[in-house]
């Protein structure tokens, strides 16, 4: 049986647990403790902080994790990153006092910096030659130069919010992190095959995200223009109809460029235009 380990709250949580339940694995959730089992999946649920995952995986006291790419960039553990998963987007950024100027990153030459994260900043530090002082934090780093802790602080940023309520500016992006699924690189042969499904679910997922499916009435005229609006994933379905000189036309397309689609379809006669929300699309 294959052990995950996610994040054991937060938005990771989450996101963590409604890809499980998109793909078909039914943990419950509502009755864990640190430890839960789906009931339709050889696979179950180890409930720990974010920080913590990389070295479980490491070491083999879980088969999988899911957790943020910083995460195991900071914690510098040898797993396999099998795939990003395209959700926890992020970034780590050095921020310093709104009033500052900043011209380059040679400013925190002989600062100090507060951070949760002192590997990543450390390695960026040394490829620009700056010298800094680093104050390790775990807890509220935003808080660090208001306290006279810090003159600058190296964090995650998500909205940039908290530093516009802290007094703070994003002066430089480090880091773009994201949800990654890592995996112990001594799988064995039968979680290696349970990986590959969970694999194949994911990417039945996540090509279906942002798609829509469109089936219309169009006349058989219209046919060729038709086809070239809509290029779907090899080709359009086209499928006559009872009324001649008229055909049916079935197709998937990004959400982004529905309507422009559409406008264009009309434009050229189609009709009785059904727009359908997708559940799977199977590669």
């Amino acid at each position: 049986m294959l052990r995950i380990a996610i994040q054991t709250k937060g938005r990771l949580n989450e996101q963590s647990m409604e890809l499980l339940h998109e793909i078909g694995i039914d943990v419950d959730a509502a009755k864990r403790k640190f430890l839960s089992q789906a009931t339709n999946f050889p696979i179950e649920v180890l409930y720990l902080r974010d920080d913590d995952i990389p070295q479980v995986v490491a070491n083999g006291t879980a088969s999988l994790g899911i957790v943020g790419l910083n995460e195991v960039a900071e914690r510098g553990c040898d797993v396999e990153v099998v795939k990003k998963l395209g959700f926890g987007g992020c970034r780590i950024s050095l921020a310093i006092p709104k009033g500052e100027r900043y011209d380059s990153v040679e400013y925190f030459c002989g600062k100090r910096i507060a951070t949760s994260y002192p590997k990543i900043l450390g390695e960026f530090l040394a490829g620009h030659g700056v010298k800094a002082d680093m104050e390790v934090i775990t807890g509220s780093v935003e808080i660090a130069p208001a306290a006279g802790i810090a003159d600058a602080i190296f964090d995650i940023v998500s909205s940039g919010g908290t530093l516009v309520t802290n007094g703070l500016k994003e002066v430089e992006r480090v880091f773009e992190s994201e949800a990654v699924l890592i995996a112990n690189r001594n799988l064995s042969m039968e979680d290696r095959a349970l990986l590959d499904e969970l694999l194949f679910r994911i990417e039945s997922e996540s090509v279906s995200r942002g798609k829509k499916y469109l089936l219309m009435n169009i006349p058989t005229a219209s046919l060729d223009e038709a086809i070239k609006i809509l290029p779907a994933m090899r080709s359009p379905t086209v499928m006559p109809l009872a009324v001649e000189g008229w055909c049916s036309l079935h197709s998937v397309v990004d959400a982004a460029s529905l309507w422009d689609k559409v406008r264009q379809l009309k434009a050229i006669g189609a009709e009785g235009i059904l727009v359908l929300t997708l559940d799977k699309i199977i590669p």
